[in-house]
């Protein structure tokens, strides 16, 4: 079994999400009392928070990809951003480094491939939705079409992720709002919709809508057992 190498807490909420899909994706695949091998750097996510909101991705760039080499150092046989909105820098890091990278959105990209989505919406941070580094690695490798929510849901959306979610708060008002953007987003001819941002799935999850919903931790997790298990 492979080390998995988590660059976490970003914030730590989703990060335990994480942990806990990865051990429980190992058990069921090895039974018994079988665990997942995981080198785990939690960042205090504040630093991170604000060099964001500054747009200091340089900075950003440097404490992460000091925080991959000391997980590389540490055993991991390759890497995982355990955030949407820091695979902005996610190239920076992957230079500063020799293990490989498995990227959150290479990895949502191929399920919705495989399952025949070819329109998608897309719910994160305003970063992730606004900037080009997310949206166009799905449409220029994978060929999927992306569409964001308008510019005041935007704003609700990146709200409510860092002043409620990251906070650890889940408010059944903003739960309300959020499925009114899927709805929206899936009237306006998307297929299905990422819950782009690794917090989301704290709020909304598929027994909420009929619109599918493409839990980007979940499937990140998923693939990293998949890669952790594979020679």
């Amino acid at each position: 079994m492979k080390t998995i190498g988590m660059l976490g807490g970003m914030s730590w909420e989703s990060t335990a999400s994480y942990y806990k899909a990865i051990n429980q994706g190992v058990k069921s695949k090895l039974g018994g009392h079988h665990s997942a091998k995981i080198c785990l750097y939690s960042v205090d996510f504040a630093e991170i928070e604000i060099l964001q909101h500054e747009g200091n991705w340089d900075q950003t760039a440097v404490i992460l990809s000091k925080a991959a080499q000391s997980l590389e150092a540490g055993g991991a046989d390759f890497l995982m951003i355990c955030t949407n909105t820091m695979h902005k820098v996610a190239d920076e890091i992957q230079a500063n480094i020799s293990i490989p990278l498995l990227h959150i959105a290479d990895a949502t990209a191929s399920k919705l491939v495989a399952e025949g989505i070819n329109k998608v919406g897309l719910l994160g941070t305003r970063f992730t939705m606004e900037q080009d580094f997310y949206k166009n690695r799905i449409t220029e490798r994978f060929g999927v079409d992306v569409i964001v929510p308008n510019e005041d849901d935007r704003t609700l959306v990146h709200s409510v992720i860092y002043e409620e979610l990251c906070q650890g708060i889940i408010n059944p008002k903003s739960k309300e709002q959020y499925l009114t953007i899927v709805k929206n987003l899936f009237d306006q001819g998307a297929q299905a919709v990422i819950l782009g941002c690794t917090e989301i799935a704290l709020l909304i999850n598929q027994k909420d809508t009929s619109v599918p919903l493409y839990d980007t931790t979940e499937i990140h997790a998923e693939r990293a057992v998949i890669l952790a298990l594979t020679d």
